[in-house]
């Protein structure tokens, strides 16, 4: 009888392991996926115009997550890279999830959001697929 006890013991033991193991899984976020790059000076005599956006912009991450550029948000140019023209935002914080929260800046390219720019880590994220900025967003 002892010995019935203990593999249940085992059994139950080994259940509730397993269960704490697998509602720790959906915790565990991928990693933002960056490579280095080098930011470029925006030229004072050819500075393209700010961004404003009109309508929020609901934007999917590679990692899974949510984000969204709200309505009214004024960005202005912070530089360039290879992949587009790079954003700052004015009067807020926009940052991208994964593993870790990182400040972002939008890389743009003809009107299509391409990627972020982390500045803290001076590296481009790239946002797959990339997403059309909203109509009205000026310039």
């Amino acid at each position: 009888m002892e010995r019935t006890n203990r593999r249940a013991l085992r059994a139950l033991l080994a259940l509730a392991a397993t269960a704490v193991a697998a509602s720790l899984l959906p915790a565990c976020a991928p990693a933002v996926r960056s490579v280095p790059t080098q930011l470029s000076a925006v030229d004072p005599s050819s500075r393209p115009a700010d961004l404003r956006f009109t309508a929020p912009l609901e934007i999917r991450l590679p990692t899974g997550y949510g984000r969204q550029i709200p309505a009214s948000s004024r960005w202005v140019p912070a530089g360039r890279l290879s992949e587009g023209q790079v954003y700052r935002p004015v009067d807020l914080v926009f940052s991208i999830e994964g593993q870790q929260v990182h400040e972002a800046w939008l890389v743009v390219r003809n009107g299509v959001l391409q990627g972020f720019y982390l500045p803290a880590e001076a590296r481009f994220s790239l946002l797959d697929p990339p997403v059309q900025l909203p109509k009205g967003t000026q310039p």
